[in-house]
């Protein structure tokens, strides 16, 4: 994709705050020196069993965007491919679930569109709003900020493990339940950006190379969701998470030799998984998993 935006015609507008050029996870338009637009969209195969559970996490995921943005999501159109004879009580469940999460993040769906698709998939297309001065994004990491991750990591071992038949669902639900809840984060920050599909590494390259900084992160302040780094151990690793290695790891230095399991999570392609925000260390609010240097050797440090 990198390789191919770069040679799509565009229309320049100075309105246009953030595009896709910082690889950042929404764009933003402002309409006025007071309010812009944050537009997202998002939607992927089901990662779960349960049709409302999948419908609540794709929602989750979706608005994740704009919150990463520092936004208030305001309304969503739906997108949904659907088998032309799959179980309507299924797609109601689907539908249902992502409902409830936009009136929880107070998102009024407005429509949507669907297709036929013998591969089911749903997500939405979010537009909130946010001051114009007041913009997170992926290029505002400073040098004296600390680094604070709003989530556990492990969602993608975990989602693997249980198509293996090998998870607990104890665990399984500790991972539901991380990936429902909403990326509202009422503090301030100067750069942010969501943990997805890319893991914790490929996101903090993007937010490191952006901002011109380096990101120290303390594996030992990193979090696990319950039965992650066993998962790991036992080989439930999702294809995803071998991708992000091999195009991110070039961009991160390991400071000391780590357990397999725990470096194999730093590229867990996450599924809406927590914010990365960089913050003054006295506004810090969640856990602290490192922070932001100077420009140094590699974009990324482990210690």
């Amino acid at each position: 994709m990198d390789t191919v935006l770069p040679r799509i015609p565009r229309l320049r507008d100075e309105n246009v705050l953030v595009g896709f050029d910082t690889c950042d996870d929404a764009g933003v338009y402002r309409l006025s020196p007071e309010c812009a637009l944050v537009q997202t969209v998002d939607f992927f195969t089901p990662i779960v069993d349960d049709p409302c559970t999948f419908g609540r996490i794709a929602a989750a995921n979706a608005l994740s965007d704009v919150y990463a943005m520092g936004g208030r999501p305001l309304t969503a159109l739906s997108i949904l491919c659907y088998p032309a004879k799959g179980d309507l009580e299924d797609l109601e469940q689907i539908l249902k679930g992502g409902a409830e999460t936009m009136i929880e993040a107070g998102c009024v769906v407005v429509g949507g569109h669907s297709v036929n698709d013998d591969e089911m998939k749903f997500g939405y297309a979010v537009t909130g709003v946010v001051h114009p001065d007041r913009i997170w994004t992926n290029a505002g990491a400073r040098p004296g900020d600390v680094l604070v991750l709003t989530k556990p990591l492990g969602t993608g071992v975990i989602g693997t493990a249980l198509k293996r038949g090998i998870a607990d669902p104890q665990h399984v639900e500790a991972a539901i339940q991380s990936m429902c809840r909403l990326n509202r984060f009422e503090g301030e920050a100067h750069g942010c950006t969501d943990i997805t599909g890319f893991g914790l590494m490929g996101h903090a390259r993007e937010m490191a190379l952006a901002s011109g900084v380096t990101l120290e992160i303390d594996a030992g302040q990193l979090e696990f969701l319950p039965g992650a780094l066993e998962y790991a151990r036992q080989g439930a690793v999702p294809g995803g998470l071998k991708n992000n290695r091999e195009f991110a790891s070039c961009a991160v230095l390991l400071r000391r030799e780590l357990p397999p399991e725990v470096e194999a999570l730093l590229y867990d392609p996450q599924t809406s998984g927590g914010l990365l925000l960089s913050v003054e260390p006295d506004k810090a609010q969640g856990r602290v998993i490192g922070r932001v240097l100077e420009r140094g050797e590699k974009p990324v440090v482990v210690i």
